[in-house]
C-alpha cells in the first residue's frame, strides 16, 4: 500500500515509518525538519521517499498526498507549553496543517486518513478514565488545535466521504523523543538529567497523574487503524495503557533503573496543564483489537537503554 507519514523523520512519524516499510508498504514521508531528524530515518533511508516541506503549505502537501492511498497525520508541535508562549505557531502547526493536509489528501483521492489527536482534549473536567464520549474542555492552545483538527477529520468523512479516523495519545514516551528543551517529554528529560547526575525539574507538587504510554503501543495502535473495517467515519479512539502513575512514582522508578537518587527541584505549575489523565481504552480494544503491547515499567528500560547508548 502508497502511505504517507507526515512529520515522518520525528519522533513517533519515524518509528511508524520503520514499521510501514517492514509491513511491506511503500513508504513517503515529508517533514519539515524544524524538529524531525534525518538520522531518525536511517535504518529505512534506502526504502523512505522523503519530501523536504511543511504541512500547512497546501502546494507541498499536494505534491506528498499525490499517488497515496493513506496519510498518517503526526506532524505536529506536540507542545502544552510552547502553545501557551506562541498560540499562533502551534495554531499554524497544528490545526491549518491538519485542515490543509486533508485537502491535499481529499484531492488526492486518499482513501483514508490517520490522525494523532491527543488527550490534552479532554482537560481537567472531572471523571476518570477519560471516554470518548465525554465532553471536552481544550485548557491550551495546543489542545484547542488538536481538537479543532478532530472537527474536521469528522467533516471531511461526512461531506467528501474521505476515511477518517483520530487516535487520541495518552503522554507517548520512547527512543528518539527529544530531550533538548524544557518543553520536551517529562520522561526523556527526567532520564537525561538523571544520566548528567543532574536534579530533574517537576512542575508543581508530583502528585498529578499521567497514562504513560511507549511510542511502541502507538504504532501498533496506527497499524490497526490502517486495516479496521469497524473505523473510518470519523470516530475518536483513546491509544494508551489505562494505567496512570504520579510523576513522583515515575521519577523514582526512572531513578532505580538508572542507579540515581529520585530527588528532584520542584518549580510553579504551568499554565495549561492538566491535573490527572487516564485513558479507557475499551473502544480501542472493540473497534482495532488493540491492547498495549508493553507496560510502563518495559518501555522505560527500552528507552532508558537507548538514552545509555546515544550518550556513549
Amino acid at each position: 500500500m502508497k502511505v504517507l507519514v507526515t512529520g515522518g523523520a520525528g519522533f513517533i512519524g519515524s518509528h511508524l515509518a520503520e514499521a510501514l516499510v517492514h509491513g511491506g508498504h511503500h513508504v513517503r514521508v515529508i517533514d519539515n525538519f524544524l524538529s524531525g531528524r534525518p538520522e531518525n530515518l536511517k535504518s529505512v533511508a534506502d526504502s523512505v521517499e522523503v519530501h523536504r516541506g511543511d504541512c500547512a503549505d497546501l502546494a507541498a502537501a499536494h505534491r506528498a498526498a499525490k499517488g497515496m492511498e493513506v496519510v498518517f497525520h503526526q506532524a505536529a508541535v506536540p507542545s502544552v507549553a510552547r502553545s501557551v508562549e506562541d498560540p499562533w505557531q502551534s495554531h499554524h502547526a497544528n490545526a491549518t496543517a491538519t485542515l490543509v493536509m486533508l485537502l491535499a489528501a481529499r484531492d488526492a483521492g486518499v482513501r483514508r486518513f490517520i490522525y494523532a489527536g491527543s488527550s490534552s482534549v479532554y482537560g481537567d473536567r472531572p471523571g476518570l478514565p477519560k471516554r470518548e464520549d465525554m465532553p471536552t474542555e481544550p485548557r491550551s492552545p495546543y489542545a484547542v488545535g488538536k481538537l479543532t483538527g478532530e472537527h474536521y477529520l469528522r467533516n471531511f468523512a461526512e461531506l467528501y466521504g474521505l476515511e477518517t479516523v483520530t487516535l487520541r495519545y495518552f503522554n507517548v514516551f520512547g527512543p528518539r523523543q527529544d530531550p533538548g528543551s524544557p518543553y520536551s517529554g517529562v520522561i526523556s528529560l527526567f532520564i537525561t538529567a538523571l544520566l548528567d547526575g543532574r536534579r530533574p525539574v517537576i512542575y508543581g507538587d508530583g502528585l498529578q497523574t499521567r497514562d504513560f504510554t511507549y511510542v511502541e503501543n502507538v504504532v501498533d495502535g496506527n497499524l490497526r487503524a490502517l486495516a479496521a473495517s469497524a473505523a473510518g467515519r470519523g470516530e475518536v479512539i483513546n491509544i494508551a495503557t489505562g494505567r496512570r502513575v504520579t510523576l513522583r512514582r515515575l521519577l523514582g522508578a526512572i531513578a532505580r533503573e538508572v542507579g540515581r537518587p529520585p530527588t528532584a527541584r520542584h518549580a510553579p505549575s504551568r499554565s495549561g496543564d492538566v491535573r490527572h489523565s487516564l485513558a479507557d481504552i475499551r473502544r480501542a480494544r472493540r473497534l482495532l483489537g488493540y491492547r498495549p503491547l508493553y507496560d510502563l515499567e518495559t518501555g522505560l528500560r527500552k528507552t532508558i537503554d537507548w538514552y545509555r547508548e546515544a550518550k556513549a
